[in-house]
C-alpha cells in the first residue's frame, strides 16, 4: 500500500511538472511573439518616419492630406480580422496577420518621431516596458482573481473612447491630459488581467494548432496594452520637437 501511494505522488509530481514546463513554453511562446510584433512596430515606424522626413511630398500626402485617416483605421481593420476569425485561420495565417498588423500600426505611429524627441520616446518606452513587465508579472503571479477588475476596465475604456471622440470636437488640452492618465491606469490594469486570462487559457491537451492560436491571441492582447500604454504615457510625459 505504502509503496503504490508513493508510486501515486510520483505520478503526480511528473505531470505536475509536465504542466509546468507547457505552460512555461506556451508563455514563452505569447511574449516572444509579442516581442516580435514590437520590433516590427519600431522598424515600420522609425522607416516611414524617416522616409517621410526626407521627402517633404511624401509627408504632405501621407500626414496633410485624407491618407492619413486610411492610414489610422488600417490596423482596426486589421486587428478587427484577425480577432473574429481566429478560429477560421491557420497558426501560419494568424502569426502573419498578427505581424502585418504590427507594421500597419508602426506606420500609423511614425508620426510620433515628428513630433516629439527622441531622447523623451526612448525613455517612455523603457518606462513603459518596466511598467509593462511588472504588471504582467503580478497578472501571473497572484493568486487573486482579477476578473472583477479587468470588467471595470473594460467599463473604463468605453468611457475613455467617449471621451477621446469628444476631445476632437472640443479640442480641451485639460480634457487631454485627463484622457492621457486614465488611458495609462486603465491599460496597467488590462496588462495585470490579460496576463491572468492568457495563462489560464492554457490548457495542456490542446492540439499544437489550438495551442499556437492561443499563443497569437494572447500576443495580440498584450501587444495592444502595451502599445496603448506606451501612447497615453507619451502623451503626457514626452517632449515636443
Amino acid at each position: 500500500m505504502a509503496d503504490f501511494r508513493n508510486m501515486r505522488t510520483t505520478m503526480a509530481s511528473h505531470t505536475d511538472a509536465s504542466i509546468d514546463l507547457g505552460l512555461r513554453n506556451y508563455m514563452l511562446g505569447v511574449y516572444n511573439l509579442m516581442a516580435i510584433g514590437l520590433v516590427i512596430t519600431s522598424v515600420a515606424a522609425m522607416a516611414m518616419s524617416w522616409f517621410s522626413f526626407n521627402n517633404p511630398a511624401f509627408a504632405q500626402l501621407v500626414y496633410g492630406s485624407s491618407l492619413r485617416f486610411i492610414i489610422m483605421c488600417a490596423p482596426l481593420i486589421a486587428v478587427l480580422f484577425l480577432s473574429f476569425n481566429i478560429h477560421n485561420l491557420s497558426t501560419n495565417a494568424a502569426r502573419t496577420l498578427f505581424i502585418l498588423y504590427a507594421a500597419l500600426v508602426g506606420v500609423s505611429l511614425s508620426a510620433i518621431f515628428l513630433f516629439y524627441t527622441m531622447t523623451s520616446i526612448t525613455q517612455t518606452f523603457f518606462i513603459s516596458a518596466a511598467s509593462f513587465g511588472s504588471l504582467s508579472l503580478y497578472g501571473y503571479t497572484t493568486k487573486r482573481d482579477l476578473r472583477p477588475v479587468g470588467s471595470f476596465m473594460f467599463i473604463g475604456l468605453v468611457g475613455l473612447l467617449i471621451a477621446g471622440i469628444v476631445n476632437v470636437f472640443l479640442a480641451s488640452s485639460v480634457l487631454q491630459f485627463a484622457v492621457s492618465v486614465i488611458g495609462v491606469l486603465i491599460f496597467a490594469g488590462l496588462t495585470a488581467y490579460d496576463t491572468q486570462m492568457i495563462k489560464e487559457m492554457y490548457y495542456e491537451s490542446d492540439t499544437n494548432e489550438t495551442m499556437n492560436r492561443k499563443i497569437v491571441m494572447g500576443a495580440l492582447n498584450l501587444y495592444l496594452d502595451f502599445v496603448n500604454m506606451f501612447v497615453f504615457l507619451l502623451q503626457f510625459l514626452g517632449n515636443r520637437d
